[in-house]
């Protein structure tokens, strides 16, 4: 494949898909390096299908460049296409193909050996039988497995996965967590779209999070739960329920019964328990470590606020 060795696998410049007046992503600077499982992260809407779709050829950028081990998605598609596996997150076959002619027509579109899709059918929990029936008789779960067998059967070098867990039972979950580990010990990157923070926080390294097309921030997942909120959980010694809490509201209060947990900025943290203990009944007090659902909700806030803002000067 060409390219040089020492680039970035992914990279983004500037990165801008219209589709007329509206901007499905804006401006995006991204780079991700061989051995990744970088996160996409964002709700429903913020433009990752849309990045992806550019990644893979599918879509041209109005503005910016795109590049995917040194080649342009689009003008070299031929050439990127068997070092690319792609599971994208509305998936639509033939349903009148059977499972193994599915496999067969994808594989002869990626032009490269399937060297694993036996394997990977075997792992999936994709039988002989279950390859032979139409697709149309399967249930999303099905269609979901043989998507992502289809994106690793010719192991590329660049695996694009939208939304991969979508449909799948917690056990062929545990499993396609076990394939992405093994995927980024063979050297091969993968950039993983998904809005289930649990999953993000599980597989990936970094994370590049976006909202309304737009790139919030760049970090690792370590760096965004030390950097963003903790959370307090307070237990009040009587059982009156909710309660005001003075300045300690703004931190999004979440009561269950006599049980408050609070997002609290680390920056915060001692001077809010310090104040809470003086001023309310408390029986006990517990402080963790944000997960990654906290501190990208906080991250989000925060953004909101900056904008409002920025709207209120003009």
């Amino acid at each position: 494949m060409p390219g040089d060795a020492t680039a970035p696998v992914i990279e983004m410049a500037a990165l801008t898909k219209r589709y007329g007046a509206t901007v499905g992503i804006e401006d995006l600077a991204v780079t991700v390096a061989a051995g990744e499982v970088f996160g996409l992260l964002g709700p429903n809407g913020a433009g990752k299908t849309t990045t992806l779709r550019c990644l893979v050829g599918l879509l041209s950028p109005s503005s910016g460049r795109v590049r995917v081990l040194g080649l342009d998605p689009v003008a070299d598609h031929r050439s990127l296409a068997p070092a690319l596996g792609y599971l994208p997150g509305e998936l639509r076959l033939y349903p009148e193909l059977t499972g193994q002619q599915t496999l067969d027509l994808l594989a002869a579109l990626q032009g490269a050996p399937v060297r694993r899709q036996r394997e990977l059918c075997e792992r999936l929990k994709l039988s002989p039988a279950d390859l032979g029936r139409p697709v149309g008789q399967y249930s999303r779960g099905m269609k979901q497995k043989l998507g992502l067998v289809q994106a690793l059967q010719h192991q590329p070098a660049v695996v694009v996965l939208d939304e991969p867990s979508e449909g799948l039972d917690p056990l062929v979950q545990e499993t396609f967590f076990e394939l992405l580990a093994e995927e980024t010990a063979a050297g091969r990157t993968v950039l993983l779209s998904s809005h289930v923070l649990p999953e993000v926080q599980r597989s990936c390294g970094r994370v590049a999070i976006v909202r309304r097309g737009r790139l919030v921030t760049v970090r690792s997942v370590a760096e965004l739960r030390q950097a963003r909120a903790r959370r307090v959980r307070l237990l009040f010694a009587d059982d009156r329920g909710a309660r005001p809490l003075g300045a300690a509201e703004r931190w999004s209060p979440r009561w269950d019964g006599s049980r408050v947990e609070l997002l609290v900025p680390p920056d915060d943290v001692v001077p809010a328990v310090r104040g809470l203990l003086a001023e309310l009944p408390v029986a006990d007090l517990t402080v963790e470590e944000a997960g990654l659902d906290e501190a990208f909700l906080d991250l989000y806030r925060s953004t909101d606020q900056q904008d409002a803002e920025r709207e209120e000067q003009r």
